[in-house]
């Protein structure tokens, strides 16, 4: 880094198996098209504990995890000017792309044909260095890559918004959710309760579909019109061929003939839920005789993200949070792993040095 480079501290995993603890590193110079943003919250999102602990693939460690940034604007580039210092802003998966490619054109950024950078543990494009997330204190984007966070949602509560938030809405979006449409969400967890929310809102009658008794109360409080116990016998029937999209987000591999059987004639089960292993075999004629498709999303551009938080800010959507500080956060990944999270956690990052 060069002498510029700016101080930053945060809470790193030094190896796969290791506690994650503090670090202290250096963040990149702002340069003309950057910002750098004072962190005040964080989120964990399962696949920072996947990625952290090499399950995803190779790790460069020292590594600051963390995407789903909600903080304000400390110092912008000499060729900034939609940002202000003291602005609330976000920074999400993405840091970086191409620019240049069909997608990043389309403003679908995720798809660039050269690959998007991510937000941490990928190559910074500037130092050439890895990236480091947001359990930090600052961190240093693009300018296009920072994204406007309504000031009259909660921070902290907000947060989740970035990754879970816009897993959940791009395919909504995409595939025309809206009213008169009928949504089903298997999984109510992190991407689940997010897309309950989010789907309900955009005017379509939801279907929650999950193993837990529990979940399904959760489920029709969080706004889904009808919940189903996947678990008991007979429990989808009612549902068959009467569903216009499926959002999936469970992260393990499953069974998905019964769910393409829920999908009425042109209805689409999208999946987005990181599974590292396959999902059943789905018999052809199972899709071929109603035009079912099965998909898949991946997060969303950066127009997308911020009409989803736009969206979110005039009806005053977050996530359910439980905020945790800097010391909680190696206990919050052990129960993330066994799902005891309602819906996501989101690190105080004032509490890196004992404030708060």
């Amino acid at each position: 880094m060069p002498p510029d480079a700016i101080p930053a501290r945060g809470l790193a995993a030094f190896s796969p198996t290791a506690p994650l603890g503090r670090w202290d590193f250096a963040r990149r110079p702002v340069g003309p098209r950057d910002v750098r943003v004072a962190i005040d919250y964080c989120g964990i999102c399962h696949s920072d504990v996947h990625t952290v602990r090499g399950e995803w693939g190779p790790i460069s460690y020292p590594l600051v995890p963390g995407h789903e940034i909600v903080g304000r604007v400390a110092e912008v580039g000499s060729a900034v000017s939609r940002w202000q210092v003291g602005d609330r802003v976000g920074v999400g998966c993405m840091v970086a792309s191409c620019r240049q490619c069909g997608p990043c054109a389309q403003g679908l950024e995720q798809y660039c044909d050269a690959g998007f950078t991510d937000t941490y543990n990928g190559k910074d494009l500037v130092s050439g260095g890895v990236t480091q997330g947001g359990y930090s204190d600052t961190i240093v984007v693009d300018d296009h890559f920072v994204l406007r966070v309504p000031e009259g949602l909660d921070a902290a509560a907000a947060a989740p918004l970035l990754c879970a938030g816009i897993t959940t809405w791009s395919p909504l979006t995409h595939w025309g959710t809206g009213p008169g449409k009928r949504v089903g969400v298997v999984g109510i967890g992190g991407l689940g309760h997010m897309a309950v929310k989010l789907a309900s809102a955009l005017g379509a009658e939801v279907v929650a579909i999950t193993r837990s008794a529990a979940k399904a109360a959760e489920a029709r409080r969080l706004g889904a019109h009808d919940a189903v116990v996947a678990t008991e016998t007979g429990a989808l029937k009612p549902h068959r061929s009467s569903l216009d999209l499926i959002i999936d987000t469970v992260g393990t591999g499953h069974d998905l003939e019964p769910l393409v059987g829920l999908l009425r004639m042109h209805g689409t089960l999208c999946l987005v839920g990181g599974a590292p292993e396959p999902h059943s075999a789905v018999r052809a004629f199972s899709v071929i005789g109603k035009r079912r498709s099965i998909a898949g999303s991946l997060i969303g551009g950066i127009a997308e993200t911020q009409a989803m938080l736009d969206f979110c800010g005039a009806r005053g959507i977050t996530s359910d949070v439980e905020l945790i500080g800097v010391d909680g956060v190696n206990a919050a990944y052990e129960r993330v792993v066994h799902a005891d999270v309602r819906y996501r956690f989101v690190i105080d990052l004032a509490t890196l040095d004992g404030g708060r």
